[in-house]
């Protein structure tokens, strides 16, 4: 069942952008590419850094603490199997909203 989450205002996330939000009590990146909305999980597989406080260049994020690199559109880093869980976005009337599922 979805559990779709209103996070943030389109407007606070312009292309080639990316944000941090809460949701269901997880950090989760937005990111706004060229492709559109994408979310993942907010903290980098390697040391839990704040994937999204990196650089997005086209669909390749950058954990600012080591550099890792995640595709936004699957979560896959770029050099090996590991990945960031990804969630299904939406935008309705100028908000984002994004289906995480709750802890319970």
């Amino acid at each position: 069942m979805p559990n779709w989450i209103d996070v943030a205002a389109e407007a606070d996330c312009l292309p080639g952008q990316s944000l941090e939000v809460v949701a269901a009590k997880r950090m989760v990146a937005i990111y706004h590419t060229e492709e559109g909305f994408f979310a993942t999980d907010g903290m980098c597989a390697h040391q839990g850094g704040p994937v999204g406080q990196g650089e997005l260049c086209g669909n390749i994020v950058t954990c600012p603490w080591h550099g890792w690199q995640y595709d936004v559109t699957t979560g896959k880093h770029q050099l090996s199997s590991i990945h960031l869980d990804c969630f299904a976005v939406k935008i309705e009337e100028g908000r984002i909203w994004v289906d995480v599922p709750s802890e319970d």
